[in-house]
């Protein structure tokens, strides 16, 4: 059994801001994969449970998340390298992805609460970028902010390889979604 979190705020204050893109693609992946589960709210996580895969909301706000990551990972004893963190990157270029086994938080807030939680580093995750070409001064507003018109197109298609990431992450493990989707980490938009 494995688990898939994406991190984000509840409310629709926050829905489609950048800062929720792994709940964006928790959402999308479900569209894709198991468009009839229905999810149960189970401490403080949102969860939609196949055969064979958990995928998690947790509900705790950003800078909580680990309390609902590590509850979930307890109750149903999913071992650190069967789950995968999703969480937005202000520190990776919009329409790139990074994969990693292991690893810091870097300033993410939630990955910083995640690490905190389960004691240890070693928890795969998937790194989606919203950075522009320079930092923005106040990064609250702009993580908190929602996507432009343009910014869609091409944080959409970097949801799709998500997608394809977290199914062979369910089926292979993460080393093989290492090797396959950090190959080619930036998708161009085409127009």
């Amino acid at each position: 059994m494995k688990a898939v979190f994406g991190l984000g705020n509840p409310g629709l204050e926050y829905a489609l801001s950048r800062h929720n893109v792994g709940f964006d693609v928790i959402d999308l992946y479900r569209k894709h994969h198991a468009p009839r589960l229905k999810a149960r709210l189970i401490g403080s996580a949102l969860v939609y449970k196949s055969r064979d895969l958990f995928l998690v909301k947790p509900m705790t706000y950003m800078n909580a998340s680990g309390e609902a990551v590590r509850a979930i990972i307890d109750r149903f004893g999913i071992g650190r390298e069967d789950a995968l963190i999703v969480y937005d990157d202000l520190d990776i270029p919009l329409g790139e992805m990074k994969i990693l086994a292991a690893g810091g938080p870097g300033s993410h807030k939630g990955m910083i609460s995640v690490i905190s939680a389960l004691g240890s580093e070693e928890i795969p995750r998937l790194r989606i970028g919203i950075g522009g070409e320079r930092r923005p001064r106040d990064q609250m507003d702009y993580v908190l902010g929602r996507f432009t018109d343009s910014e869609w197109e091409t944080i959409f298609r970097v949801f799709e390889r998500s997608v394809e990431a977290i199914n062979t992450f369910r089926t292979e493990g993460i080393n093989t979604v290492m090797t396959r989707f950090n190959r080619r980490r930036r998708v161009v938009n085409d127009d």
